[in-house]
């Protein structure tokens, strides 16, 4: 019989405490990171949100490539975590930028497994900057490093 599958915020919690909630993607703690929060599952999605700063901006009122990149990153690898029980690193990531996102307001995060052979991941997900319209969108291939089940024993939740 499979183990249940712990609620997402015990599951956020633990990989918070694994890294020492320093994570620059989703770290509470790290004073310059982008804090990306609301990890929940919605139909087949997982979905997260965070903040577009001003100092997150790469041409005057958007938000930097790379950051988008990054946060796009960081959810596919979620979707992993949530989906598959599984943590992953990346392997190759494909993104596309449809239009520009500005720098104030929510950014709405999502991404879904498509696929799972072994240890190897296909993850897909988009960024919206809250009109529905997917601004970014992003396909990548990662790679199992850890099972969900080893971090919440090692890190006791």
């Amino acid at each position: 019989m499979a183990e249940p599958v712990p609620p997402v915020a015990r599951i956020v919690d633990a990989l918070r405490r694994h890294t020492g909630d320093e994570c620059f993607a989703c770290g509470r703690a790290n004073p310059i990171g982008l804090h990306l929060d609301d990890f929940d599952i919605r139909g087949d999605d997982v979905v997260a949100t965070f903040n577009a700063r001003h100092d997150l901006q790469g041409t005057v009122g958007n938000l930097h490539g790379g950051i988008a990149a990054t946060a796009l990153d960081e959810i596919l690898v979620w979707a992993g975590i949530l989906q598959e029980q599984v943590l992953s690193v990346t392997g190759k990531l494909e993104l596309r930028y449809r239009r520009p996102v500005g720098v104030s307001g929510l950014i709405d995060l999502r991404a879904r497994v498509e696929e799972r052979r072994g240890n190897r991941l296909v993850i897909s997900g988009s960024l919206d900057a809250g009109d529905d319209a997917r601004s970014v969108t992003a396909k990548g291939l990662y790679l199992v490093s850890h099972t969900i089940a080893e971090i919440m024993e090692e890190t006791g939740v």
